[in-house]
């Protein structure tokens, strides 16, 4: 990508799914940088909106409630993979929004159809007006979100694993509670009525249980390359 070849190459649009803990925000921010790409976290959309009705009182539990409100915060997702941000009604949230409370709550505010369908309508805008393409990462994206992505990815890992990464990220949490958590959420977006976490049927699943972050990062960008390149 020399020599100016960067604006007249065709924009690839890499759909990156799986599970929490696998290393989707870590590979999909690098992968977007290496490549010269825009980078999108559609989780912290659901955890943006999550925030937004705890914070305005709203009844989680009332799914009626929650699709009734859904479409009146603002929800801006900065695309720079080396500095993503993320505000809502102005308000940077990047901090509130990875709290426990609102990580034990995103899985059922996400599984209303109408959040969903806001969001997806979100992300598919920001996709398509990324000038040189973009990297996307979620549980929904090669399926539902983005199906003609160029390249779709799903990042698999061992729950023991992933526990043992989110560790890493919480420090003195409770493995064992870590990975049940895990294992909870799985099953709540797995199972959801509408767009589940699933793997695309011409999706490249990638186990990342034994392989160092280098080498998942290096592993997608080849595929994204071998992807330009007309392979």
């Amino acid at each position: 990508m020399e020599n100016g070849a960067a604006p007249t190459a065709k924009p690839v649009i890499v759909a990156i799914d799986g599970p929490s803990g696998t290393g989707k925000s870590s590979t999909s921010k690098a992968v977007a940088a290496q490549l010269g790409l825009s980078y999108l976290d559609t989780g912290a959309q659901y955890r943006a909106i999550t925030w937004w009705m705890v914070t305005n009182g709203i009844d989680l539990e009332d799914p009626t409630a929650v699709a009734a409100v859904a479409g009146k915060p603002e929800i801006v997702s900065g695309t720079d993979p080396d500095k993503p941000t993320i505000t809502v009604d102005g308000v940077d949230v990047a901090g509130p929004i990875r709290t426990q409370e609102v990580t034990s709550k995103v899985s059922a505010v996400s599984a209303v159809p109408e959040v969903r369908a806001l969001i997806t309508e979100l992300q598919r805008s920001i996709a398509a007006g990324a000038e040189h393409g973009i990297v996307v990462e979620g549980r929904d994206i090669g399926t539902t979100v983005l199906p003609d992505a160029d390249v779709k990815i799903f990042l698999t890992a061992s729950p023991e694993a992933r526990a043992a990464r989110r560790n890493g990220e919480l420090k003195g949490a409770d493995i064992n509670a870590t990975r049940e958590a895990l294992i909870k959420r799985d099953t709540a977006d797995s199972s959801r009525t509408t767009s589940p976490l699933a793997k695309a049927d011409d999706a490249v699943e990638v186990d990342t249980t034994e392989l160092t972050l280098a080498q998942v990062i290096e592993c997608v960008v080849t595929l994204v390359e071998e992807k330009r390149a007309g392979k």
